[in-house]
């Protein structure tokens, strides 16, 4: 009876990880993965280094080697997202992100987060210098990630927070050294808040969109964009 040759090693890893049960995306260990293919471990390293660089697994010294693209897990991998986006793209993902986190929250918002919401609108509008407002509005948008009461979603948040303070922040504010009792962000803020109250998923979404649509406008202007 004739033999029919093994298939590269490759093309046996390949075939493994898309028929096996791998638990929680955690493939075996080296020896023993190594075994079951019935291949070198250098081969199997081999292997595993092409998928790798195809977006197929990802590997964790120490922790071992996983189905998928690496995620974004790390300061490194964050500093390389600033490096690589800018201002527009920053809004753009806000304007997609946070107002579904908005309406989330008008959904599972506990009687005291929807209280420190108003709390930090108010502290919005009496704030003595743009510094103290920008406090409050970040503490504002993330108590807003707080009360959607999920954890990967303000996560995600905090992520975003991180990558738009370190391309937007600092820029120098045209005018007065505080926000002027005109400042659009103001009564904005009030909508966002006063949907959550209401438990107005909808408004909460397109107020916090209307918001963002503002903020983006006015970031292009003082950028020259």
């Amino acid at each position: 009876m004739q033999h029919l040759p093994e298939p590269p090693p490759l093309d046996r890893l390949r075939s493994y990880l898309e028929t096996a049960s791998i638990d929680e995306g955690r493939l075996p260990p080296e020896r023993e993965l190594a075994e079951t293919l019935n291949m070198g471990r250098a081969v199997l390293r081999k292997a595993l280094a092409t998928l790798e660089a195809q977006g197929l697994v990802w590997r964790h010294v120490g922790k071992g080697t996983f189905l998928g693209e690496r995620p974004i897990d790390t300061a490194g991998d964050i500093n390389a997202l600033i490096q690589r986006t800018n201002p527009s793209e920053v809004m753009a993902a806000r304007i997609a992100f946070e107002p579904e986190v908005s309406r989330l929250a008008a959904l599972n918002a506990t009687a005291a987060q929807i209280a420190e919401l108003r709390s930090c609108a108010a502290k919005c509008r009496s704030a003595a210098t743009w510094r103290q407002y920008e406090q409050w509005d970040n503490r504002l948008h993330r108590s807003i990630g707080e009360a959607a009461q999920n954890t990967l979603l303000l996560g995600l948040l905090d992520t975003m927070t991180t990558v738009r303070r370190a391309i937007t922040w600092g820029r120098r504010r045209p005018g007065p050294d505080r926000p002027p009792a005109s400042h659009h962000s103001l009564d904005e803020h009030d909508r966002i808040v006063e949907a959550i109250g209401a438990r107005d998923g909808q408004a909460a979404a397109d107020a916090m969109r209307g918001h963002l649509r503002s903020v983006e406008a006015k970031l292009k202007e003082s950028l020259g964009y």
